[in-house]
């Protein structure tokens, strides 16, 4: 891969968002051509931390008070106001709410400065890390280094059970030089500790922390309610750091499974916000005066998981077949009705930092799987496929995936499996199903999370020695046109041989209240990238 094949942050949402409004993939890989060679460290996407510009402007420019329902698409007994386990965007959007990071991500997935005043390093293995003062947790403990080192050392005990425990063993040291210093050091050069410090996960609690119903943080809102499966009520943190942030007085928030249970709450003035709305549903809410829906480009997606240490999924053949059998066009128009863009069977989105446009796309092609079917002995077989409304149009992608395979001669029996419950019972755990992944904000993230060969969320249980030998290279790998090189073969190597089929990436619909003001968009998910909270207000 050349050095041309990068973009600068501004350029992938650009790029992104052209591809969503129809432009095709030839004419977007023109226009990547034209934005030209994207060099490293200043103005690429994450960079180097000397040159992690100061946060965004946070100067008040809403108004203060009102109190706003928001309802998300899951909760239940497993709800958690502890970073390190959160894991749903429900869980997130309450953190985002409750906690600040070192670093938060921008509208264009940019790492910026919020707990760290600043982060130094001169060969991305060392890193220190100024802490602002003057900051204090809800209960009014003022934040220090301590507090820092106890927050990231907890990813790496097991007895935790940190979802992004791999990412955190790379951090061999983590110690406090200072009241207000933390000094990190790598077992190897990652240029990409900014970005990884944004993630929800890694969230700054207080030192000690064992009750965390109580969502102590430094954020913007303090926790008045919690009960896990029903809802959470969070009060305006009066003593914030950000001064004349956040506006709203209180945020209830809910979660409705059923999507037209949410649309409907949101048209009946029941709730003010919801996300992951349907695209069918969007002329109602556009219909509505009161009402209107956001549209943002992302690199969420709903996969196809063939698990490759089961049979059928231990074929290649069968593997491949599966592959072929997603019409992508088809589930883009007829699913989502154009709010999406034709995904390869990699998760690193077209208009992607590190995205490979030379890997060859993977069509609709029954002739072919019906010929790998055969080879693998599986002409005729009937197989379950596992869906369900929790992964996101599952069902409707299923039921079109269905009738492909008997195109090819193969009997797939659509099981619906209820929402309640799909991710702890369901997902990951049959030959074939469907899983739903939330945006990740750099490759290495959701390498890890997703596809390493020890990753507690590897779907499809593929296994790649060579993989896991790149993961780690390209870590260290400081030059971005060689690390580029890296996540090519990378994507190369899912593309061909991981169980999972990956057919659209899908946009993020938000219905929204129109009297709430300040809502935007962000990559990395709905909700403003679940960070909403603290930026938007009501005009009421």
């Amino acid at each position: 891969m050349t050095d041309k094949k990068l973009i600068s942050g501004e350029e992938s949402v650009r790029v992104f968002e052209a591809m969503h409004r129809g432009v095709s993939r030839r004419d977007a890989l023109r226009m990547l051509g034209a934005a030209g060679v994207m060099a490293a460290g200043a103005g690429s996407l994450f960079g180097s931390s000397s040159v992690l510009a100061a946060g965004e402007s946070t100067a008040p420019v809403g108004k203060r008070g009102g109190s706003i329902r928001v309802a998300g698409v899951s909760s239940s007994t497993a709800d958690t106001l502890d970073p390190a386990k959160g894991a749903l965007s429900t869980d997130y959007t309450r953190h985002y709410m409750f906690y600040n990071g070192l670093t938060r991500f921008d509208s264009q997935l940019t790492p910026k400065m919020e707990l760290a005043e600043s982060m130094e390093s001169k060969d991305a293995t060392t890193w220190v890390i100024t802490l602002r003062s003057g900051v204090t947790f809800h209960d009014g403990k003022p934040l220090t280094a301590a507090d820092v080192v106890f927050s990231l050392n907890r990813h790496k005990d097991a007895a935790v059970g940190s979802k992004v425990m791999k990412l955190a063993e790379q951090m061999q040291d983590i110690k406090a030089t200072g009241p207000l210093e933390v000094t990190i050091t790598l077992s190897g050069p990652n240029a990409e500790l900014p970005s990884i410090l944004a993630v929800s996960h890694m969230l700054i609690v207080a030192e000690g922390t064992t009750d965390f119903n109580k969502g102590n943080g430094t954020g913007p809102f303090k926790v008045q309610e919690f009960k896990p499966g029903v809802r959470s009520v969070a009060v305006r943190n009066e003593n914030y750091w950000k001064p004349g942030l956040p506006y709203l007085d209180q945020i209830e928030f809910i979660a409705i499974p059923d999507e037209a249970s949410r649309v409907n709450a949101l048209l009946a003035g029941e709730v003010q916000l919801i996300n992951n709305v349907d695209p069918r549903s969007t002329k109602r809410i556009e219909a509505s005066a009161g009402h209107h829906f956001v549209d943002a480009p992302s690199g969420n997606y709903t996969d196809l998981i063939i698990r490759r240490d089961q049979m059928p999924g231990q074929s290649d053949d069968f593997t491949q077949a599966m592959k072929l059998l997603l019409d992508r066009e088809q589930i883009k128009s007829a699913v989502f009705r154009g709010f999406a863009v034709v995904g390869n069977d990699t998760p690193i989105a077209p208009g992607s930092r590190f995205f490979n446009a030379d890997l060859k796309q993977t069509t609709y092609d029954p002739d072919k799987a019906k010929f790998l079917l055969n080879k693998a002995g599986l002409a005729g077989a009937r197989i379950p496929v596992i869906a369900s409304e929790a992964a996101t149009s599952s069902v409707d992608m299923a039921v079109l995936l269905q009738q492909s395979a008997k195109k090819a001669g193969l009997n797939l029996d659509v099981k619906r499996m209820p929402s309640d419950g799909y991710w702890s019972n369901h997902w990951m755990k049959h030959p074939l199903s469907f899983g739903n992944i939330n945006p990740r904000p750099n490759a290495d993230i959701i390498f890890s999370q997703f596809f390493q060969s020890t990753a507690p969320w590897n779907e499809s249980g593929w296994k790649n020695d060579r993989f896991d030998q790149l993961l780690i290279q390209a870590r260290a790998e400081t030059d971005d046109a060689k690390r580029g090189q890296m996540y090519a073969e990378m994507q190369t190597l899912v593309h061909d041989h991981c169980g999972i089929g990956i057919p659209v990436f899908i946009s993020n619909i938000d219905g929204v209240d129109s009297r709430v003001k300040g809502y935007g968009t962000n990559p990395l998910g709905g909700f403003m990238g679940y960070m909403f909270a603290e930026q938007v207000w009501l005009d009421a």
